[in-house]
C-alpha cells in the first residue's frame, strides 16, 4: 500500500509558471533573475496557504541552475530553512552567521530560508542585523512571514518585501478542476465553490478540504455532501428565507430560522451570510456589476432572477437592517430575539414600501389640486374681529396698579388707532406712610430690595402679556407717594406723546444701582455687589480695593452713566469715580490639623501647656 500525500504537498508548485494567483510576485522575480539583478535580502509577507514558502524554494533552486547549472542537480546544501518559531534566540542566529561564512560547494548561492520571521526574540534581531546588512556575495536571504507589523523597521529597510495576495476564488476553483481531473475524481462545479469560498483565499486549506471531500464521497465531491462536512449555512436557505420576507411569510421564515438554529449555526453566522445575500442581490440589479458576484454561474443565475423580483429599494433598507442588528448582536443579552426581530421587520418591510407614494404619484397630486388665490383671502370674513380687552392687576405690597387696555383688531383693514388709557390707582396705608421716614436695617433693606425686584419682573411681565395681545408695548411709569393721576393731566399725554417703552424708572439711587447690576453679565454683577458708595456733590463715588475692579469700573462706566441718567428721578448723577481704598486681606483658615491646633493653641494659651505637660504630638 502506497503512502497516502496530501494534496497540498503532492501538487506543491516547482516552478513560477504553476504558483496560483501571484502573478505580480512571479513577474517580478523572474524579471531580476533574468537581468542579475537580485536582492540580498527578500521579505514574502502574506496570509497563510498563499505560496510564500512555496515561492522562495522556488527561487533558491532557480538562481542556482540560471548560469548553465545542471536542472537535475540537487541543490538541497545550499538551501537552509529555518524556523524561527522553535529557533529565536540569539545562539540560533549566531549559527547561522557561521554557517554564512562557509561558501557553497555545489552552485552559485547559498539561499537561508527563515519561515515566521517575526517570532525572533528582539535580540535576534539586532544580531542579525550586520550579515543581513551586508551578507557574502553568494548568500541570499529570503525571510517569510504572516504578521509583517511585529518585524523591526531596521530588518524592513534591509529587505524587498513582496506581498503577497489572498488567491481569487476562480483561480482556486480551476486548480481544483485542474486536480479532480487528474485524479479522475467527479466534482461538481459549485462544491468546488463553496470549498474556495470557505478556504478565504488560502489554497493550502483548501485543498485540504478537498481531501476531505474525496474520503467522504469515495472519489465523487457533490454540492449537498460539501455543505455537510464544511458546516456552512447553503446559499439556497437564503433565497428561501429572503422570498418569505418579501412576501411577508414571517412565520414560515422564524421557523426556518429555528431550523437553522437546531443544526447547530450560530445567529452571528447566519446575519452574515444574510448581509452577503443581500449584497449580492443589490449587486445583481447592474449588468455592469454582475462581475463582482463570487459565486459560480448557476448561483449567479439565481442571484439575477431574484433581484429582477425585488424592487431595490427593499433589497437596500434590509442590507442596512441587517448591519445593524449585526453590530447588535455581541453586545445583546438575548441574541435570538434580535435575529426574530429582525426578520418580523424584514417582513413588514415591502408593505411598507408599498404604502409610501412613489415621486410621480406626488407631483400628480399637486398639478391636480387648484392653487389657493389670494382674493379668496380677501374677501373672507375676518377671522380675528373683536375687542380685545385685557386688565392686568398687580399687588406689590401695599401697592395696587391697575392697567386696563383696549384695542379693537380686524382683518379686513390695517389697525389706525389704538385707545389707551391707563389708570394708575395707588393706594397708601398709615403704615407705610410711617415707614417712609423710618431707616431700614440690613435684613429689611433686604426684603425692600426683592420687593423692587418682584415689582419690576411682574410689570415686565404684564407689559409681555398685554403686548403679545395687542400687539403694543406697556410703559411701566410709577406714581410718586401721594400723588394723584389725572388721565387727562399732562403725565398722561405725556405718556402718549412719547410712546410706550418697556424700561422702568427708578426713585433712588439704591434701587438704581441695583436695577443696573441685575441686568450686567455674573463677572459685572458679582463686583458690583460686593462694592460700597456714596454721593459727594453730585458725583457717585466708588470704593474699589483691587485692580481688575477698577477696570470693571472702567468698562460699565459710559454705560452705568446713560443708565443712571435715563432712569434715576431724584438726585441726579453728573460723573461717577472711584478711589482706591485698602485692600483687605482675608485670612486663611485652618485646613489640616497642624493649623487647627496651633490655632486652638495661639487662641487657648492654657491648651499649650497641658500638651507639652502631658507629651501630646499630632502623629
Amino acid at each position: 500500500m502506497d503512502q497516502f500525500v496530501v494534496s497540498a504537498r503532492k501538487y506543491r508548485p516547482t516552478t513560477f509558471e504553476d504558483v496560483v494567483g501571484q502573478h505580480q510576485v512571479v513577474e517580478t522575480l523572474t524579471h531580476e533573475i533574468n537581468n542579475n539583478k537580485l536582492a540580498q535580502a527578500f521579505l514574502f509577507t502574506g496570509p497563510r496557504g498563499v505560496g510564500k514558502t512555496t515561492c522562495a524554494r522556488i527561487l533558491a533552486k532557480v538562481i542556482n541552475t540560471q548560469d548553465g547549472g545542471d536542472p537535475n542537480q540537487d541543490y538541497a546544501f545550499n538551501i537552509f530553512e529555518l524556523d524561527a518559531a522553535s529557533n529565536n534566540s540569539v545562539e540560533d542566529i549566531r549559527h547561522l552567521i557561521d554557517q554564512v561564512r562557509i561558501p557553497p560547494q555545489v552552485g552559485k548561492y547559498k539561499v537561508y530560508i527563515i519561515d515566521e520571521v517575526h517570532m525572533l526574540s528582539p535580540q535576534a534581531f539586532n544580531a542579525f542585523l550586520k550579515t543581513l546588512e551586508e551578507p557574502p556575495a553568494y548568500a541570499i536571504f529570503i525571510l517569510a512571514t504572516t504578521e509583517k507589523y511585529k518585524i523591526l523597521p531596521t530588518i524592513l529597510s534591509r529587505c524587498q518585501i513582496f506581498n503577497f495576495n489572498r488567491i481569487e476564488t476562480k483561480d482556486m476553483v480551476s486548480h481544483l478542476e485542474g486536480i479532480a481531473k487528474k485524479e479522475n475524481i467527479n466534482a461538481e462545479l459549485d462544491a468546488l465553490h463553496l470549498i474556495a469560498r470557505k478556504a478565504d483565499g488560502g489554497l493550502r486549506d483548501a485543498l485540504s478540504m478537498f481531501d476531505q471531500m474525496v474520503s467522504f464521497g469515495g472519489g465523487q465531491i457533490t454540492y449537498d455532501s460539501a455543505v455537510d462536512i464544511l458546516s456552512v449555512l447553503d446559499l439556497d436557505t437564503f433565497f428561501n428565507v429572503s422570498s418569505m420576507l418579501f412576501q411577508s411569510h414571517i412565520s414560515d421564515a422564524l421557523l426556518a430560522y429555528d431550523a437553522i438554529v437546531k443544526k447547530g449555526f450560530d445567529g452571528s453566522t447566519f446575519l452574515g451570510g444574510l448581509a452577503s445575500h443581500f449584497r449580492n442581490l443589490a449587486v445583481s440589479k447592474e449588468t455592469k456589476t454582475h462581475s463582482l458576484l463570487d459565486v459560480s454561474d448557476s448561483f449567479r443565475a439565481k442571484y439575477i432572477e431574484q433581484s429582477q423580483q425585488f424592487s431595490f429599494a427593499f433589497v437596500l433598507n434590509g442590507l442596512s437592517l441587517v448591519s445593524e442588528a449585526e453590530e447588535k448582536y455581541k453586545s445583546s443579552r438575548n441574541p435570538r430575539l434580535l435575529v426574530e426581530l429582525l426578520l418580523m421587520k424584514l417582513g413588514h418591510l415591502q408593505s411598507f414600501i408599498q404604502n409610501i407614494p412613489s415621486l410621480e404619484e406626488v407631483k400628480k397630486k399637486l398639478s391636480n389640486s387648484e392653487p389657493l388665490k389670494s382674493a379668496s383671502f380677501k374677501n373672507a370674513p375676518s377671522i380675528i374681529e373683536e375687542k380685545i380687552k385685557q386688565v392686568v392687576s398687580t399687588v406689590v405690597g401695599n401697592e395696587v396698579i391697575e392697567v386696563t387696555k383696549t384695542a379693537v383688531a380686524t382683518k379686513n383693514q390695517e389697525i389706525e388707532s389704538i385707545q389707551s388709557k391707563p389708570i394708575l390707582k395707588p393706594v397708601k396705608t398709615p403704615i407705610q406712610t410711617k415707614m417712609e421716614n423710618v431707616e431700614l436695617s440690613g435684613f429689611q433693606a433686604f426684603k425692600r430690595q426683592k420687593e423692587l425686584k418682584a415689582k419690576n419682573n411682574i410689570n415686565q411681565g404684564q407689559s409681555d402679556v398685554i403686548e403679545s395681545v395687542i400687539g403694543i408695548a406697556v410703559t411701566h411709569t410709577p406714581v410718586l407717594i401721594g400723588q394723584s393721576v389725572n388721565p387727562e393731566s399732562g403725565l398722561t399725554n405725556n405718556l402718549t406723546d412719547v410712546g410706550i417703552s418697556k424700561k422702568s424708572v427708578y426713585q433712588t439711587l439704591d434701587e438704581a444701582y441695583i436695577g443696573f447690576y441685575q441686568t450686567q453679565s455674573p463677572r459685572i454683577s458679582t463686583c458690583m455687589k460686593s462694592l460700597n458708595y456714596r454721593m459727594n456733590e453730585g458725583q457717585l463715588v466708588i470704593e474699589l480695593s483691587t485692580s481688575v475692579q477698577e477696570s470693571i469700573m472702567e468698562e460699565i462706566k459710559p454705560q452705568f452713566m446713560q443708565f443712571l441718567k435715563a432712569r434715576l428721578i431724584s438726585n441726579p448723577v453728573e460723573n461717577i469715580g472711584w478711589e482706591m481704598g485698602e485692600i483687605q486681606v482675608v485670612k486663611r483658615r485652618p485646613y489640616t490639623d497642624k493649623e487647627k491646633l496651633d490655632y486652638l493653641v495661639k487662641k487657648h494659651p492654657t491648651l499649650g501647656e497641658v500638651l507639652e505637660l502631658l507629651h501630646l504630638r499630632l502623629p
